[in-house]
Protein backbone atom coordinates (compact mmCIF):
# COMPACT_ATOMS: atom_id res chain seq x y z
CA UNK A 1 0.00 0.00 0.00
CA UNK A 2 3.00 2.46 1.20
CA UNK A 3 4.82 2.01 -1.64
CA UNK A 4 1.31 2.61 -3.98
CA UNK A 5 0.69 5.71 -2.41
CA UNK A 6 4.74 6.46 -3.51
CA UNK A 7 4.43 5.98 -6.55
CA UNK A 8 0.85 8.19 -6.83
CA UNK A 9 2.78 10.91 -4.95
CA UNK A 10 5.88 11.03 -7.37
CA UNK A 11 2.98 10.81 -10.42
CA UNK A 12 1.49 13.37 -8.99
CA UNK A 13 4.51 15.64 -8.57
CA UNK A 14 5.56 14.99 -11.93
CA UNK A 15 2.65 16.63 -13.42
CA UNK A 16 2.33 19.81 -10.94
CA UNK A 17 6.06 20.72 -11.86
CA UNK A 18 6.30 19.83 -15.56
CA UNK A 19 8.83 17.19 -15.80
CA UNK A 20 6.46 13.99 -17.03
CA UNK A 21 6.02 15.04 -21.35
CA UNK A 22 4.84 18.29 -21.43
CA UNK A 23 1.52 18.25 -23.36
CA UNK A 24 1.89 20.00 -27.25
CA UNK A 25 0.08 23.34 -27.46
CA UNK A 26 -1.70 23.73 -30.02
CA UNK A 27 -0.89 26.55 -32.69
CA UNK A 28 -3.44 28.02 -35.06
CA UNK A 29 -1.50 29.35 -37.63
CA UNK A 30 -2.51 33.08 -38.45
CA UNK A 31 -4.58 32.94 -42.04
CA UNK A 32 -2.57 34.95 -44.44
CA UNK A 33 -4.96 37.50 -45.29
CA UNK A 34 -3.21 38.59 -48.86
CA UNK A 35 -3.46 34.85 -49.65
CA UNK A 36 -5.09 34.04 -53.27
CA UNK A 37 -8.68 32.62 -52.35
CA UNK A 38 -9.01 28.50 -53.37
CA UNK A 39 -12.12 27.40 -55.50
CA UNK A 40 -14.05 24.77 -54.38
CA UNK A 41 -15.04 22.06 -56.11
CA UNK A 42 -17.65 22.95 -58.11
CA UNK A 43 -16.91 26.52 -58.30
CA UNK A 44 -19.42 29.23 -59.26
CA UNK A 45 -19.33 32.74 -60.81
CA UNK A 46 -19.19 34.61 -57.82
CA UNK A 47 -16.23 32.09 -56.37
CA UNK A 48 -13.99 32.97 -59.68
CA UNK A 49 -15.04 36.25 -58.85
CA UNK A 50 -13.43 36.23 -55.54
CA UNK A 51 -9.93 35.58 -57.50
CA UNK A 52 -10.65 38.46 -59.78
CA UNK A 53 -11.27 40.79 -56.87
CA UNK A 54 -7.86 39.13 -55.08
CA UNK A 55 -5.55 39.79 -58.24
CA UNK A 56 -7.43 43.77 -59.40
CA UNK A 57 -9.14 45.12 -56.26
CA UNK A 58 -7.43 44.07 -53.16
CA UNK A 59 -4.97 46.04 -53.31
CA UNK A 60 -6.94 49.19 -52.59
CA UNK A 61 -10.17 48.04 -51.50
CA UNK A 62 -9.51 45.75 -48.99
CA UNK A 63 -9.11 42.17 -47.89
CA UNK A 64 -12.76 42.01 -47.00
CA UNK A 65 -14.26 44.96 -49.39
CA UNK A 66 -13.62 47.07 -46.45
CA UNK A 67 -11.49 50.21 -48.78
CA UNK A 68 -8.08 51.55 -47.69
CA UNK A 69 -8.29 51.97 -43.91
CA UNK A 70 -5.38 51.79 -41.91
CA UNK A 71 -5.93 49.08 -40.34
CA UNK A 72 -5.73 47.24 -43.84
CA UNK A 73 -2.75 48.65 -44.90
CA UNK A 74 -1.14 47.25 -41.71
CA UNK A 75 -1.06 44.41 -43.61
CA UNK A 76 1.38 45.46 -46.32
CA UNK A 77 5.11 45.55 -45.98
CA UNK A 78 6.58 48.58 -43.92
CA UNK A 79 7.97 49.82 -47.10
CA UNK A 80 4.34 49.57 -48.72
CA UNK A 81 2.22 51.26 -45.99
CA UNK A 82 2.17 54.87 -46.88
CA UNK A 83 0.23 54.62 -49.87
CA UNK A 84 -0.30 58.77 -50.75
CA UNK A 85 3.74 59.67 -50.23
CA UNK A 86 5.43 60.82 -52.96
CA UNK A 87 7.24 58.05 -54.40
CA UNK A 88 4.86 55.63 -53.92
CA UNK A 89 0.97 56.59 -55.14
CA UNK A 90 1.20 60.36 -54.03
CA UNK A 91 1.42 63.43 -55.75
CA UNK A 92 4.51 62.58 -57.48
CA UNK A 93 4.61 58.48 -58.25
CA UNK A 94 7.03 56.54 -59.15
CA UNK A 95 7.88 56.12 -63.26
CA UNK A 96 4.80 54.60 -64.75
CA UNK A 97 2.64 55.06 -61.27
CA UNK A 98 -0.33 56.79 -60.97
CA UNK A 99 -1.45 58.61 -58.17
CA UNK A 100 -4.20 56.98 -55.74
CA UNK A 101 -7.48 59.02 -54.49
CA UNK A 102 -7.21 60.00 -50.94
CA UNK A 103 -10.19 58.35 -50.24
CA UNK A 104 -10.81 54.63 -51.54
CA UNK A 105 -13.91 53.41 -50.87
CA UNK A 106 -15.56 50.11 -49.74
CA UNK A 107 -16.99 47.53 -51.57
CA UNK A 108 -18.57 45.34 -49.12
CA UNK A 109 -20.46 46.09 -46.10
CA UNK A 110 -23.33 48.62 -44.57
CA UNK A 111 -24.43 51.34 -47.08
CA UNK A 112 -22.39 50.45 -49.86
CA UNK A 113 -22.93 49.96 -53.79
CA UNK A 114 -25.48 52.26 -53.03
CA UNK A 115 -25.34 54.52 -56.25
CA UNK A 116 -25.88 51.29 -58.45
CA UNK A 117 -29.69 50.88 -58.67
CA UNK A 118 -29.24 47.32 -60.28
CA UNK A 119 -26.78 44.79 -61.12
CA UNK A 120 -26.17 45.95 -65.09
CA UNK A 121 -25.37 49.43 -63.56
CA UNK A 122 -22.32 48.09 -61.40
CA UNK A 123 -20.90 45.98 -63.96
CA UNK A 124 -20.92 48.78 -66.78
CA UNK A 125 -18.85 50.91 -64.17
CA UNK A 126 -16.78 47.73 -62.99
CA UNK A 127 -16.32 47.20 -67.21
CA UNK A 128 -15.33 50.98 -67.86
CA UNK A 129 -13.72 52.35 -64.82
CA UNK A 130 -11.99 49.31 -62.56
CA UNK A 131 -9.41 48.39 -61.86
CA UNK A 132 -8.48 52.52 -61.33
CA UNK A 133 -4.77 51.71 -62.22
CA UNK A 134 -5.54 50.06 -65.46
CA UNK A 135 -9.30 50.79 -66.63
CA UNK A 136 -11.16 48.48 -68.61
CA UNK A 137 -8.32 45.95 -68.27
CA UNK A 138 -10.85 43.55 -67.38
CA UNK A 139 -12.10 40.92 -69.87
CA UNK A 140 -16.19 40.57 -69.87
CA UNK A 141 -16.30 37.07 -68.02
CA UNK A 142 -13.53 38.81 -65.11
CA UNK A 143 -16.48 41.98 -64.96
CA UNK A 144 -19.15 40.03 -65.04
CA UNK A 145 -17.74 37.47 -62.03
CA UNK A 146 -16.42 40.31 -59.84
CA UNK A 147 -19.43 41.44 -59.86
CA UNK A 148 -21.34 38.59 -58.90
CA UNK A 149 -19.14 38.00 -56.16
CA UNK A 150 -19.79 41.50 -54.86
CA UNK A 151 -23.33 41.10 -55.28
CA UNK A 152 -22.95 37.77 -53.15
CA UNK A 153 -20.86 39.16 -50.28
CA UNK A 154 -23.18 41.88 -50.06
CA UNK A 155 -26.12 39.48 -50.09
CA UNK A 156 -28.12 40.32 -53.29
CA UNK A 157 -27.60 37.43 -55.48
CA UNK A 158 -27.50 33.98 -54.94
CA UNK A 159 -25.00 32.84 -57.51
CA UNK A 160 -26.92 30.06 -58.42
CA UNK A 161 -26.96 30.60 -62.09
CA UNK A 162 -24.51 32.81 -63.69
CA UNK A 163 -24.80 36.68 -63.84
CA UNK A 164 -25.42 38.59 -67.05
CA UNK A 165 -26.83 41.02 -69.68
CA UNK A 166 -30.29 38.54 -69.67
CA UNK A 167 -30.50 39.12 -65.82
CA UNK A 168 -28.77 41.96 -64.53
CA UNK A 169 -31.22 44.54 -64.73
CA UNK A 170 -33.38 42.48 -62.60
CA UNK A 171 -31.43 42.31 -59.84
CA UNK A 172 -32.02 45.15 -57.62
CA UNK A 173 -29.38 47.07 -55.00
CA UNK A 174 -32.49 49.14 -53.39
CA UNK A 175 -32.60 47.37 -50.40
CA UNK A 176 -29.89 48.38 -49.35
CA UNK A 177 -27.49 45.84 -47.28
CA UNK A 178 -30.37 42.83 -46.94
CA UNK A 179 -29.20 39.15 -46.81
CA UNK A 180 -31.32 37.29 -49.14
CA UNK A 181 -33.73 35.42 -46.58
CA UNK A 182 -34.34 38.70 -45.16
CA UNK A 183 -35.59 40.30 -48.81
CA UNK A 184 -37.67 37.02 -48.93
CA UNK A 185 -39.08 37.66 -45.48
CA UNK A 186 -40.11 41.24 -46.16
CA UNK A 187 -41.15 39.78 -49.62
CA UNK A 188 -43.27 36.93 -48.42
CA UNK A 189 -44.90 39.98 -45.49
CA UNK A 190 -45.85 42.51 -48.33
CA UNK A 191 -47.70 39.49 -50.17
CA UNK A 192 -49.19 38.77 -46.62
CA UNK A 193 -50.27 42.30 -45.75
CA UNK A 194 -51.40 42.74 -49.50
CA UNK A 195 -53.78 39.54 -48.73
CA UNK A 196 -54.40 40.92 -45.69
CA UNK A 197 -55.68 43.45 -47.02
CA UNK A 198 -58.02 42.39 -49.55
CA UNK A 199 -59.48 39.57 -46.81
CA UNK A 200 -60.43 42.75 -44.82
CA UNK A 201 -61.96 44.62 -47.56
CA UNK A 202 -63.89 41.44 -48.56
CA UNK A 203 -65.20 40.96 -45.32
CA UNK A 204 -65.78 44.56 -45.03
CA UNK A 205 -68.07 44.73 -48.28
CA UNK A 206 -69.65 41.26 -46.93
CA UNK A 207 -70.74 43.24 -43.98
CA UNK A 208 -72.37 46.27 -45.33
CA UNK A 209 -74.05 44.25 -48.02
CA UNK A 210 -75.23 42.10 -45.17
CA UNK A 211 -76.83 45.72 -43.86
CA UNK A 212 -77.63 47.20 -46.90
CA UNK A 213 -79.88 43.18 -47.48
CA UNK A 214 -81.13 43.79 -43.49
CA UNK A 215 -82.59 47.17 -44.11
CA UNK A 216 -84.10 45.99 -47.35
CA UNK A 217 -85.91 43.08 -45.69
CA UNK A 218 -86.50 45.96 -42.64
CA UNK A 219 -88.48 48.33 -45.17
CA UNK A 220 -90.39 45.98 -46.89
CA UNK A 221 -92.06 44.11 -43.78
CA UNK A 222 -92.81 47.54 -42.26
CA UNK A 223 -94.74 48.47 -45.59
Amino acid sequence: MGIALLFAALFFAMRTTGSSHPEIATIVPTPDRLAKPTLPTSASQADYGAQVYWLSCLPCHGDRGQGLTDEFREVYPPEDRNCWNSGCHGKRPYANGFTLPTVVPALIGPGTLQKFPTAANLHGYISAAMPFWKKGSLTEDESWQVTAFLLRENGFWRGTVDLDESNARSVELSYGLIPFATRQWIEVQNKNSILIWVVLIGILAILILGVLILKKIRNTTTI
